[in-house]
């Protein structure tokens, strides 16, 4: 079920896709009687991945079916995972429910309303598809309750951005493409604008984006932050002002350790360390301090300069955060933590 990508990292399939498979596999069991141990399914943009059938039951009104879903080289906390999809006869149309380790919504500003099972429109829209072409083979009326279960989603979820979002009781079923790209960045800064549009839904007047979670602790104690103003922005500070700009609050605060910091005063958008590096020529000319030249870390080069590098680097931080957020109506502020969650400095 996994495929190569460039010969090293190879893609797997999100949770959206494995449930489309089971749905796939359950109708045509109960519509037309075939048992099959594979299933192949094709995806929004025409790939046709080959699912194993991993879990049966069947009973006189209902068939059940699950599929373990591979994430191939992405460090997906959901890999593994037994994604079932149980089809039944009834209702109308095609409604969905949450089953074991599937949650539900509770707060408004997340593409499915309160209420409704954790199972967001693309797969919904995938899962429908199949109910249509197979009730058009098969000449059936195509009412079906399809209800999605992940055995062991709810403690899965303490470990995703579930919680925060308001997402309770379990996973979400995700996915748009049915394609899980090996460390893409695309599902985190896709998490960072479902966090914004929550905090908009509950009105919030503050958030707050952090690099980490010790300058996390530290900024939401400054503040007295609910969780779920906390916005999971990582090292993707660039994609959350840009969708902030667009979605505005009124106020937010920036926080992060002396490193990502630098970064992001030196004009980075993306403080990951495999993409943007600190110009320590830049900070030996701007601290003027030759020897800043020939450091490793911004640690150390704080270790060497003090305070007021930790002034200099929340002062232009604000000044780069003001240049992506371009709207005047956003408050912003800054703050620069140490290891232990020291406040160093702050706008």
């Amino acid at each position: 079920m996994r495929e190569p990508v460039n010969n090293q990292l190879r893609r797997g399939w999100t949770t959206g896709a494995c449930a489309t498979a089971a749905v796939r596999a359950g109708l045509l069991e109960l519509w037309g009687r075939q048992r099959i141990s594979e299933v192949q399914i094709t995806l929004p943009k025409g790939e046709t991945p080959l699912f194993q059938i991993a879990h049966r039951r069947i009973d006189k009104n209902w068939v059940e079916v699950g599929i373990t879903k591979d994430a191939g080289d992405d460090p997906d906390v959901t890999h593994g995972a037994l994604i079932i999809a149980r089809v039944t006869e009834g209702g109308s149309g095609v409604t969905f429910y949450a089953g074991d380790g599937v949650g539900y919504i509770t707060k408004a500003g997340l593409p499915i309303g309160v209420g409704e099972p954790a199972i967001n429109p693309a797969p919904r829209q995938m899962m429908e598809e199949q109910v249509t072409k197979l009730a058009e083979f098969y000449k059936k009326i195509p009412n079906i309750k399809i209800t999605i279960s992940i055995p062991g989603g709810a403690e899965i979820a303490l470990k995703t951005w579930n919680p925060r979002l308001g997402i309770v009781g379990g996973l979400s079923v995700l996915g748009t493409t049915g394609i899980v790209r090996p460390f893409s960045c695309a599902a985190w800064i896709a998490s960072i604008h479902r966090g914004i549009d929550v905090a908009r839904a509950e009105n919030y007047g503050h958030v707050a984006g952090c690099t980490g979670a010790t300058s996390e602790r530290a900024v939401q104690s400054l503040y007295c932050l609910p969780e779920t103003a906390m916005l999971d922005m990582g090292d993707f500070a660039g994609g959350l002002m840009k969708y902030l700009a667009k979605k505005p609050v009124p106020r937010l605060t920036i926080g992060g350790g002396i490193g990502k910091m630098t970064k992001l005063a030196q004009g980075a958008r993306d403080l990951h360390s495999a993409r943007t590096q600190v110009d320590f020529n830049n900070l030996a000319e701007v601290m003027g301090q030759p020897n800043l030249a020939r450091v490793n870390t911004a640690l150390e080069a704080y270790d060497l300069v003090g305070p007021s590098m930790a002034e200099w680097v929340v002062s232009e931080s604000l000044k780069s955060c003001r240049a992506i957020l371009k709207n005047e109506k956003i408050k912003v502020d800054c703050v620069v933590i140490n290891r232990t969650g020291k406040i160093l400095a702050r706008t």
